[in-house]
């Protein structure tokens, strides 16, 4: 085992370190969790909010390299309606379970005061559904469908200047229940001057506003130097287009203009394999670490405080576990009073 790094043991008296005087075999315990999530499956739940014509549904079929079927949205719904689409994708041996969460006319009514509120109740009822399955007696979270949101792809329109009044509140909303990351959709339609201001402009707001937005990982060395310099980068001004031409000996999507073609990957037309690389190829793991242990964990203490469980008593001495509840009321259900 000489030579191989050392996992560091908590400072305890308890723990002795030792040396082995031949091999064990502990150390394919890797192989054996890559092994097992392989046979598993991933899943990963993309939230897309903006605007009826943003560029939602084309950046999607253009990051993942096919087609889903999302059919064409009306400007004329009285209110904001979600729409979860879920799909399986396969590449190589691995499969990824992807739904993708749609807001269907949003900011198309003239009154958008609550134009938030449909989007924070189902990203809740995700985190609900996933909060009553784990304190089930006989629960089975290996085989549970997690639908929580894992990243919310916020597009902001491209009109130079700002930000909208609905933006703000909206990101303001969910900043603290999912992985917000905005995105400048098609935006072709400005120049490349106007848009490097419109991003310094964005940021400057967001800051100034208190709205926390997803910071790629800067703690892991080998990903550390890439993620500081693409958390300088947005938020991403993306196109999309599921129109294919061939440039060369290779097929590219491409947007079409009387003067000439924006190439979708092309990273000096655009910021889209940016925005793929970060999203899917370096980052996906971390979205699903940071769902689960920040955004999760915290509907979970409030609504397990909610209901009056503590961890202390009034004393700070620990609560027994047997005057603990075995399961948790749904929201907007009564509490028995035997179980307080």
């Amino acid at each position: 085992m000489a030579g191989l790094p050392t996992c560091p043991l908590p400072q305890n008296d308890d723990y002795r370190a030792l040396s082995l005087s031949g091999h064990v075999g502990f150390s394919t315990l890797p192989d054996q969790l890559v092994k097992k999530s392989i046979r598993r499956g991933f899943c990963f739940n993309i939230l897309c909010v903006g605007e009826t014509g943003s560029g939602k549904s084309t950046l999607i079929n253009s990051l993942f390299n096919t087609s889903f079927d999302d059919p064409v949205s009306t400007h004329f719904l009285p209110k904001v309606e979600l729409r979860a689409q879920t799909y399986e994708l396969q590449e190589r041996n691995i499969l990824l379970k992807l739904t993708i969460v749609n807001t269907v006319g949003f900011g198309d009514q003239i009154n958008k005061e609550d134009s938030y509120q449909p989007i924070v109740d189902y990203i809740d009822a995700q985190f609900e559904a996933y909060l009553q399955e784990e304190l089930k007696i006989k629960r089975s979270l290996s085989n549970y469908h997690d639908s929580r949101i894992h990243v919310c792809l916020y597009f902001i329109s491209p009109t130079g200047h700002s930000l909208k009044p609905l933006d703000l509140l909206t990101m303001r909303s969910l900043d603290s229940k999912v992985n917000i990351i905005p995105v400048i959709g098609k935006a072709d339609s400005i120049t490349k001057s106007e848009l490097q201001n419109f991003k310094k402009k964005i940021m400057s707001e967001l800051v100034s506003n208190r709205i926390q937005i997803y910071q790629f990982p800067t703690d892991d060395e080998t990903v550390s130097k890439m993620n500081s310099i693409m958390n300088g980068h947005m938020p991403f001004a993306v196109v999309g287009s599921d129109e294919k031409v061939q440039i060369g000996k290779k097929m590219v999507r491409v947007r079409q203009y009387p003067w000439g073609i924006v190439q979708v990957e092309n990273e000096n037309h655009c910021d889209f394999v940016k925005l793929r690389e970060m999203l899917i190829c370096t980052n996906m793991e971390d979205l699903r670490e940071q769902t689960h242990a920040r955004h999760y964990e915290l509907y979970r203490r409030c609504r397990l405080e909610e209901m009056g469980f503590r961890d202390t008593g009034p004393g700070n001495e620990p609560v027994r576990k047997s005057r603990r509840p075995l399961f948790l009321p749904a929201v907007g259900q009564p509490v028995c009073i035997c179980c307080q």
